[in-house]
């Protein structure tokens, strides 16, 4: 078990943010509201979010020179380090960083295949008996097509590595999944991502994400999100990393949150240790709920983005009391509460996204949106200008998340906030939560 050090156990503790998108903006926001925050260190501080609630970490931030930020961390007397994205955790931060003075927030290397290796992580689900979408993996792209038109309905191709929540290709025929093979192999549109391609059968059924916090032995299920991934209204459009999220759903009942706990989490934790891999930090399932039951579209090794933003909005609890048990092995230790009210989280994109979207566009009315009663402005793909105007600087831009007594109410509260914020281009899905919440 990874020792806690003392100053963590109780008092306030300095924390080292690592990420720079609305996930960790929502993360940053929350972890500023626990008393027992010392400094709050960030490794993205050109997010105007971010920047506004933390110090920045003034050394190069990479797997390459990773003994910088171990310096950094020695030098601030840091005790907790918060891993957002799944990149990080692939290049195996979780694993330079963790000693005996330091906890991380985050699994380690290994573990965090289950989300960088998609053919790894079948390979894990078959031998726990998870169930799961029949697969193939393939290193080679003609029998790969072969394959594809051996098929009589048309597969969904994913392609085996990280691929920024965007390379899950779901093809209307046989043709098109065959192009979407070679624009992953051959085009390599999502870089070394697509080398190795798992083709998979489509699922039908509703699409639901189930979070769960690990502490190695121990794991608290947190109230189930709803993500919508394709870019427009109706599920239709490419997929993205993500065009809004509402939690809870209520797509799942009490005994299928049972089962997927005992059918897919707590199993697929234990595959883990038998190869000798503890698992800390946040376990993804995203899931189809079919006709057969719940299956296992895909694991992350992270908070989803944007299913984290809702799930901060409504959490209750110290944040840093929840990472530090999670951390220390103590998660069966502590009370986590919830507000009872529901949360929307809609995204604001840019133009363009999600092939090529525009940047520096100035962004108004920012202020007046965060006003609003019940309402966060989570600040993802922007930057603030030498002028001191902030302006768009990534696809996904804002995550405008908002709490209601109902989740209609939540939904109208977003809505209004996302319509008070003005920026040439702007798009963004006006069917957030509205079936399921």
């Amino acid at each position: 078990m990874t020792p806690t050090p003392g100053r963590a156990r109780s008092g306030k503790i300095n924390v080292l943010l690592i990420g720079g998108g609305g996930r960790e903006h929502a993360l940053a926001l929350k972890l500023a509201q626990s008393p027992r925050l010392g400094t709050l260190y960030a490794t993205h501080p050109e997010n105007p979010g971010i920047a506004a609630l933390s110090t920045p970490v003034d050394v190069p931030v990479s797997i390459r020179e990773i003994y910088r930020l171990q310096q950094f961390i020695a030098k601030k007397d840091i005790s907790l380090v918060v891993i957002g994205p799944e990149d990080p955790l692939n290049e195996g931060y979780a694993d330079k960083l963790a000693d005996e003075h330091t906890m991380v927030f985050g699994p380690v290397r290994q573990a965090a295949q289950l989300e960088g290796d998609k053919a790894w992580a079948k390979h894990m689900m078959k031998a726990a008996s998870i169930p799961t979408a029949e697969a193939r993996v393939f290193t080679d792209h003609a029998q790969a097509v072969e394959y594809v038109r051996s098929r009589q309905q048309p597969p969904v191709v994913k392609a085996a590595g990280l691929a920024k929540g965007k390379g899950v290709i779901v093809p209307a025929t046989v043709d098109e999944a065959v192009d979407a093979v070679g624009r992953m192999m051959l085009k390599r549109e999502f870089g070394d991502a697509g080398l190795k391609v798992v083709i998979e059968e489509r699922l039908a059924g509703p699409e639901v994400s189930v979070l769960a916090i690990v502490d190695g032995k121990s794991l608290l299920v947190l109230p189930p999100c709803q993500d919508h991934k394709r870019l427009l209204d109706g599920d239709k459009g490419p997929n993205t990393g993500g065009m809004g999220a509402f939690c809870p759903t209520t797509t799942l009942s009490e005994a299928t949150m049972a089962q997927i706990e005992g059918e897919v989490l707590v199993p697929i934790i234990d595959a883990l240790r038998r190869e000798g891999i503890e698992y800390r930090g946040v376990l993804y399932a995203g899931l189809m709920l079919t006709h057969a039951g719940p299956k296992v579209l895909e694991f992350n090794t992270r908070f989803g983005d944007p299913e984290c933003q809702p799930l901060m909005a409504r959490l209750r609890s110290d944040l840093i009391d929840l990472l530090v048990a999670t951390c220390s092995g103590t998660l069966d230790q502590i009370e986590v509460a919830w507000d009872a009210r529901p949360a929307c989280c809609v995204v604001l994109a840019s133009e363009g996204y999600p092939d090529k979207p525009k940047t520096g566009v100035p962004i108004m009315g920012l202020e007046e949106a965060a006003a609003m009663p019940d309402v966060q402005v989570l600040h993802a793909g922007t930057r603030r200008a030498p002028n001191g105007q902030i302006v768009t600087a990534g696809g996904r831009v804002l995550s405008v998340t908002a709490l209601g007594d109902t989740m209609e109410e939540a939904r109208k509260r977003a809505y209004a906030a996302c319509d008070t914020i003005v920026f040439a281009g702007k798009q963004f899905r006006s069917d957030i939560g509205l079936k399921g919440g």
